[in-house]
């Protein structure tokens, strides 16, 4: 088999991308701190002072005098106790209001500031004519450098190809031998990838591949082995083998164990991507990255000024490599167990354990410019970046599930199914943010009925199914990373087949009590989704 799909994005853009540029084109965030600072100090400040609670001598320290040598009482100032926090606790309110009243001032002046006199207009009403034409003209022109705007332009093309042979020696069930080719083509213009200024981008890889399938003890054992091999052109050359078995001692009763390897290359993204999302510059890694500051440690660096210690502590900045981007391989040991008790319950029991090699996720990184090394105070530039890059252990998940259905009589179902899902870092201290996005305990319960009598020879059915899914954070670009709360939904559908028409008539709704809830950090509210289908035998 063979197939190609090809990209076109259109007119999408980044709205992200296109609401820091809008605010930047009006007034810089510098200029709108200081707009709004100097608010703050001419109607805000006056009214803080007015009921702050006022400096006292809380007590006095004795002081050693040189000479006459005698010992002195020096009062000390200092705010009564509890006082501020008094404070604070009667004027939450008000600290609020204060916020939204500066924030409305600042948006709409400039606060007689002289550099930013010129263009006093801080925040443009949606929909006006000044608001829709700097919108166009940012989404009608390309995020790239060339054009500075936010559209994105994809026009990038994958070709696959698969070949497989199957073999029936006298001497086993079948052995498989096959292959594939891959060639992705991205072009972006230098709006995601890094194609920038002309330069083009391909990437290949091929795959083959061998098993065996072997049926013993009386065809209750089943034993398969397989081993494949994958090259990409950016990477070496990478073997995965697995092995399991299947026995069946009884009819109803279903042992499985396996071994699996596999790997996952770098996507296209992993590798080659240059996409500047305000806060940070995502970056694909197949370079590597050098000297790079840690988020904390900045944070420390910055705080390492205080008191009478103004000068900054260099000290304090931890510097940090990230290495070229390796395939990262997963090795998996399953277990699991098939039955039916009775005539009526079915069970499915699974349990698995992986380990992963270089496991790809990112890692968070600053590039810090200095004026002048010797006077570190002044920097001269940051800029964030996230590059893709494996983690320098191991990482471990594990997971189990168990489902059930319970057949209450030819036209009743009850089914069920729990999941549990865990990962684990070995080196709590690796950087690596490793992006497993997957909620620890998750179950489901539904009701199926089907082939219900209507008139005729006409028969009707529905189910229902309720869905929770707990908790959990959510890793994706730096601005799109925080905690996705639990959610729970009900789905369900009703169905009516006309059987001397041959016509299967359904309607039904995801999330039918219109629960609306979040699925990724950053991503859309999720509602219900109704929607009606039509089958016809032919």
């Amino acid at each position: 088999r063979a197939y190609r799909t090809s990209e076109d994005a259109g007119n999408s853009y980044d709205p992200y991308a296109t609401a820091l540029r809008m605010q930047d084109s009006l007034r810089s965030d510098y200029d709108w701190s200081k707009v709004y600072y100097a608010y703050w100090i001419d109607s805000i400040a006056p009214q803080i002072n007015a009921t702050y609670p006022t400096l006292e001598i809380v007590r006095y320290d004795t002081l050693w005098i040189v000479p006459p040598d005698i010992y002195t009482l020096v009062p000390v100032a200092g705010y009564p106790e509890g006082a501020e926090d008094a404070w604070y606790s009667e004027n939450g309110g008000n600290l609020a209001n204060w916020h939204s009243q500066v924030e409305q001032w600042t948006n709409n002046g400039y606060a007689g500031l002289a550099d930013v006199a010129t263009d006093p207009q801080g925040f443009l009403q949606p929909q006006t004519p000044q608001f829709n034409t700097l919108f166009n003209d940012l989404v009608g022109k390309k995020n790239n450098e060339t054009e500075g705007g936010t559209r994105f332009y994809d026009r990038s093309s994958l070709v696959h190809v698969h070949g497989e042979k199957i073999f029936k020696p006298w001497w086993a069930d079948e052995i498989r031998l096959g292959a594939n080719m891959r060639r992705y083509t991205p072009d972006s213009d230098g709006t995601i990838f890094s194609d920038t200024n002309g330069r083009v981008i391909a990437n290949q890889e091929v795959g083959l591949y061998t098993g065996i399938k072997r049926h013993f003890l009386e065809d209750k054992l089943i034993a398969t082995a397989t081993v494949r091999a994958d090259k990409n052109q950016n990477f070496n050359l990478v073997m995965s083998p697995a092995a399991s078995l299947v026995w069946t001692p009884t009819p109803t009763d279903f042992v499985r164990l396996s071994f699996s390897s596999a790997l996952r290359n770098p996507t296209l993204a992993d590798q080659y991507l240059f996409l500047n999302v305000g806060p940070a510059t995502l970056v694909g890694n197949l370079e590597g990255a050098q000297d790079l500051v840690t988020v904390q440690s900045f944070i420390n660096y910055r705080n390492s000024s205080s008191g009478t210690n103004i000068a900054f502590n260099l000290d304090t900045l931890q510097y940090f490599d990230i290495a070229p981007l390796r395939p990262e391989q997963v090795r998996t040991l399953e277990a699991g167990y098939r039955t039916t008790l009775g005539e009526k319950l079915y069970l499915d029991a699974n349990y698995y354990f992986s380990w992963y090699s270089h496991f790809i996720g990112y890692n968070i990184g600053l590039d810090v410019q200095f004026e002048n090394p010797q006077f570190p105070e002044f920097i001269t530039g940051i800029d964030v970046y996230r590059y893709a890059a494996n983690s320098l252990n191991q990482v471990q998940t594990q997971g189990a599930s168990l489902g059930f259905n319970y057949f209450l009589d030819d036209n009743f179902t009850l089914n069920g199914n729990y999941s549990w899902n865990k990962l684990v870092k070995t080196d709590e201290d690796d950087p690596i943010i490793p992006a497993f996005n997957t909620p620890e305990h998750k179950y489901n319960l539904g009701l199926t009925a089907r082939g219900l009598e209507a008139k005729g020879k006409d028969s009707w059915g529905f189910s229902l199914n309720y869905r929770w899914v707990q908790g959990f954070v959510f890793e994706g670009s730096p601005q799109f990373t925080g905690f996705v709360p639990a959610y729970d939904l009900l789905d369900g559908q009703v169905n009516y087949k006309f059987d001397a028409q041959g016509l299967t008539v359904k309607a039904g709704a995801s999330n039918l009590l219109k629960n609306e809830h979040i699925e990724t950090y950053g991503g859309p509210t999720v509602g219900r989704l109704a929607y009606i289908s039509f089958a016809m035998d032919l």
